[in-house]
């Protein structure tokens, strides 16, 4: 995993966050269900509401749930109330949105394929308008023709094709295998080259679906050394 910014504050620094074990997809969508609704109706919805929205009928098996969210350190509960449960470890405040944070494309995949996440990171509403989003930590110095350096934490945005500009880094999987491309548009074609690889062109459709476009990203910012007088003589 690249070695990345421990925090997405410029010139913070904190330690690095312990590995919670990994949720389920079920848990996971359970989880985001509390967090809308808790911005939404400023408490937590009751076992029973659970149940209806995702068509659990057994109050036991949502409750099992919420008590496996506990027992992995996302939600502290009170089993004698209905609505016990407060969430660790989110930001709550409504004008930010939680992204999964994977350390490369091959655990980004894995990760959007088995709806598993070990990290996320919450950002700015305004910097993520869409879910389906993620972050991932840049691949070395492949990207840096864009500006892009080792360990810069990249937001990927799902984005739709009408929205692609040429030019764009997008992350796409082609003949099955998933890479960054540089987009080019030729007329009525999209044509994709792998950045910092092979760069012959392909095809952007066929067997090639974009996950998402690159759409801004993070750097840790570090002091600079002292070199000499800051000021002229």
């Amino acid at each position: 995993m690249p070695s990345g910014p421990k925090s997405v504050i410029a010139g913070h620094r904190s330690p690095a966050p312990r590995t919670a074990p990994a949720l389920t997809d079920l848990e996971q969508r359970i989880l985001d269900y509390m967090v809308v609704y808790l911005r939404t109706h400023t408490y937590q919805p009751s076992i029973r509401e659970i149940g209806h929205h995702f068509g659990i009928k057994s109050t036991k098996t949502v409750s099992e749930l919420l008590q496996s969210l506990a027992d992995k350190g996302v939600v502290e509960r009170d089993p004698s109330r209905s609505r016990g449960i407060r969430i660790l470890g989110l930001n709550l405040n409504a004008r930010t949105v939680s992204l999964p944070c994977y350390g490369d494309l091959a655990e980004a995949v894995a990760g959007l394929r088995g709806g598993r996440t070990e990290k996320r990171v919450c950002l700015d509403r305004q910097l993520a308008r869409r879910s389906g989003g993620f972050t991932v930590y840049a691949p070395g110095d492949r990207l840096a023709g864009a500006g892009i350096g080792e360990g810069d934490l990249l937001v990927v945005q799902p984005a739709r094709a009408e929205e692609l500009a040429d030019g764009d880094i997008v992350v796409a999987r082609v003949r099955g295998v998933t890479d960054y491309h540089q987009l080019e548009k030729r007329g009525a074609r999209v044509l994709l080259r792998v950045v910092g690889g092979d760069r012959r062109a392909v095809d952007g459709v066929g067997e090639t679906v974009i996950l998402g476009r690159v759409a801004g990203l993070y750097r840790e910012v570090t002091p600079l050394s002292f070199t000499g007088p800051l000021t002229a003589h």
